[in-house]
């Protein structure tokens, strides 16, 4: 596949490179279109020595090819990591004052703009507009990823990480009549789960003490992002129930946003209803307040510390497996158990007893801590059954992971 890659001028530049790589390892010919403004970040040599091509940036060089027509019409991908406001804002108005800007207006193939920036200017109505004009065009703009920024703010901004930029362009590199489909929340045919309903829960949930303060856990979101990825590859619809995340959703899965655990539940047991297979990899929390404040709660030297009473939230995993048993359906539910070890067992031992007091037919186990799997981009986990098959020991990056966990769940369906 002959890709396009577009690199705007912002300091995640650096982790276009790690894209190209990407692309390159994985049999791709690609072109890098740096902006002027990229070469400030990461230089033209950096370019030429990963794709093996000369790097060009002005329309007037290699004018005996006519490059800035030649490479928009021959492009099956173009991508564009990363797109910073003035790129977007050039790009949404047609622009063409550089050799990227006229490889866009001349593009006829699928393209997806990954977008970075700072929070302010990501959220700025400007930006806001220029991102839905592009959309509207039929233009793949990502949403960026939250957390740390250049500087010591945090928020909505960041670049996505370059394997999730790499598997959402792969999913619309078919074809531009798929794009109906991937926006529907359905995968290309074929795959061990084609035709297949697939639902999915990942991310912390938040519970609220007060309009600003919440109970909440260090889950990112990231294995149950990357599960929802690898079932969609695998050919299923998809929906992600997405409670907190830190990375973007998978471009063309179904996202439906939560926020508590009850909110968790009721979408879950809505959603459910029709699954071909259910995956529960959010990080429910197993407590909320007992009561909420509808008002700030304040410090006062002159009061008492402040207790916070809690209340047990429902089991979701438990509860969608008790419906699917009542309805004498086929569904496959698969359960993730973060555990830790302690004098009364280690973190196996534990897993077995979860899986069998939550009647799941796969659990996917792994232990935790605050420098373990929270977080971080690899995992190390062991896939338990329900029907007494040897356990299965997995490790490698989160999206490995979750395509182990997709090959054990489309075996689990086949066997129904």
């Amino acid at each position: 596949m002959r890709v396009v890659l577009g690199v705007g001028g912002g300091i995640a530049a650096y982790k276009a490179a790690l894209l190209l790589r990407l692309f390159t390892e994985a049999g791709h010919d690609v072109t890098a279109v740096p902006t002027e403004a990229a070469l400030r970040f990461v230089g033209k040599a950096t370019w030429e020595a990963l794709s093996g091509k000369a790097v060009r940036t002005e329309v007037f060089e290699a004018v005996e090819s006519v490059n800035h027509v030649r490479l928009g019409h021959e492009a099956d991908l173009i991508v564009v990591a990363p797109a910073t406001a003035d790129l977007l804002a050039r790009a949404a108005g047609g622009h063409a004052d550089d050799l990227l800007t006229n490889t866009l207006l001349m593009a006829r193939c699928p393209v997806v703009m990954a977008p970075a920036m700072h929070t302010e200017m990501w959220r700025h109505p400007a930006t806001q507009a220029n991102v839905s004009l592009l959309r509207e065009r039929g233009v793949h703009v990502l949403d960026p990823a939250e957390g740390r920024l250049t500087g010591k703010d945090s928020g909505p901004g960041r670049l996505p990480d370059p394997e999730d930029i790499f598997a959402a362009a792969l999913s619309f590199a078919g074809g531009q009549n798929r794009d109906a489909e991937h926006d529907a929340g359905t995968a290309p045919e074929g795959g061990p789960l084609a035709g297949r309903r697939v639902v999915v829960s990942a991310g912390g949930t938040r519970e609220a003490i007060d309009p600003v303060r919440f109970l909440g856990n260090r889950s990112s979101g990231k294995q149950g992002v990357a599960v929802a990825r690898a079932a969609l590859e695998a050919g299923a619809h998809v929906t992600l129930v997405a409670a907190h995340l830190e990375v973007s959703p998978p471009e063309g899965v179904e996202v439906v946003k939560v926020e508590s655990a009850l909110e968790l539940r009721e979408e879950m047991l809505e959603r459910t209803a029709s699954a071909d297979a259910i995956v529960m990899a959010a990080a429910v929390a197993d407590f909320r307040p007992a009561r909420r404040s509808d008002a700030k709660i304040k410090k006062r030297d002159d009061a008492p510390d402040l207790p916070i009473e809690l209340v047990r939230n429902p089991d979701v995993l438990a509860e969608l497996v008790r419906g699917r048993d009542a309805a004498g359906t086929q569904q496959v539910v698969v359960g993730f158990a973060a555990e830790t070890g302690d004098e009364g067992g280690d973190v196996l031992a534990y897993g077995r007893a979860k899986l069998e007091r939550k009647g799941c037919d796969l659990l996917v186990v792994n232990e935790v801590g605050t420098d373990r799997v929270f977080g971080l981009d690899e995992n190390s986990v062991t896939i338990l059954s329900k029907d007494g098959a040897a356990p299965e020991h997995v490790a490698g990056s989160k999206d490995e992971v979750a395509r182990a966990v997709v090959v054990r769940l489309a075996r689990a369906l086949e066997a129904r």
